[in-house]
């Protein structure tokens, strides 16, 4: 086996091998540095229009916080007549992020009749699954979904592929840009998202977090 490893034969295969294994690098970084654009260009621009509901999704404190102003913006504008918030608690000593949501919403001036809350989700896919599952008790089709413009076009990805019709609105449009290595950072973090969403599909995995904490529950 080391002879051959040494020989010309050998030679003669991987080189080829060699440069077809380097192309198929090259074409991979290519696909997820023009992910990574796509991913920024439709999170730079609101694709807001009128809808059933609204839904902010949770984003830890922060995230929540400029979500559910832009959020509560778009309710004052007349985009829908009814609030969501999605998320659940991130550790059982958190509050749950619908909750931060919606006690915002309600300082805010939002009616308590306006807002409802989902406190089970913990990623974007459940989300998705949360609210389509609200939205057909409901008899609503199509949902406004808030959220930073690093995470509009994969949200707007998973809730189409619950079968609801669905706008997006950055919350940048109101709360201002995020910082250049945030938000750097943050894209990066989608497209690795984006692959992991892919990959496990593929694979038939039930997760439906990222990174993968547990499985999707029945």
């Amino acid at each position: 086996m080391i002879r051959f490893l040494h020989s010309a034969r050998w030679r003669a295969v991987w080189r080829p091998l060699s440069r077809a294994l380097l192309a198929l690098e090259v074409i991979g970084v290519l696909v997820l540095i023009a992910l990574g654009a796509v991913i920024a260009r439709y999170g730079a621009h609101d694709h807001a229009a009128p809808a059933d509901l609204i839904v902010v999704l949770g984003g830890g404190q922060g995230g929540t916080e400029r979500r559910t102003e832009h959020g509560v913006a778009l309710y004052r504008q007349g985009y829908a007549p009814v609030l969501l918030c999605s998320g659940g608690a991130v550790t059982p000593r958190d509050i749950a992020e619908a909750n931060r949501c919606a006690a915002a919403a309600l300082e805010a001036g939002v009616p308590a009749d306006a807002i409802l809350t989902e406190l089970e989700s913990r990623s974007t896919e459940e989300n998705a699954i949360a609210a389509q599952a609200i939205m057909q008790a409901h008899g609503w089709d199509t949902a406004l979904i808030v959220t930073d413009d690093y995470h509009l076009w994969r949200a707007h990805w998973l809730f189409e592929r619950q079968g609801i019709h669905t706008y997006a609105s950055p919350a940048q449009i109101t709360t201002g840009p995020l910082g250049t290595v945030e938000e750097a950072r943050a894209v990066v973090r989608e497209v690795l998202a984006v692959g992991w969403y892919v990959g496990k599909q593929l694979l038939g995995l039930p997760y439906t977090d990222f990174p993968p904490r547990r499985m999707m529950r029945p």
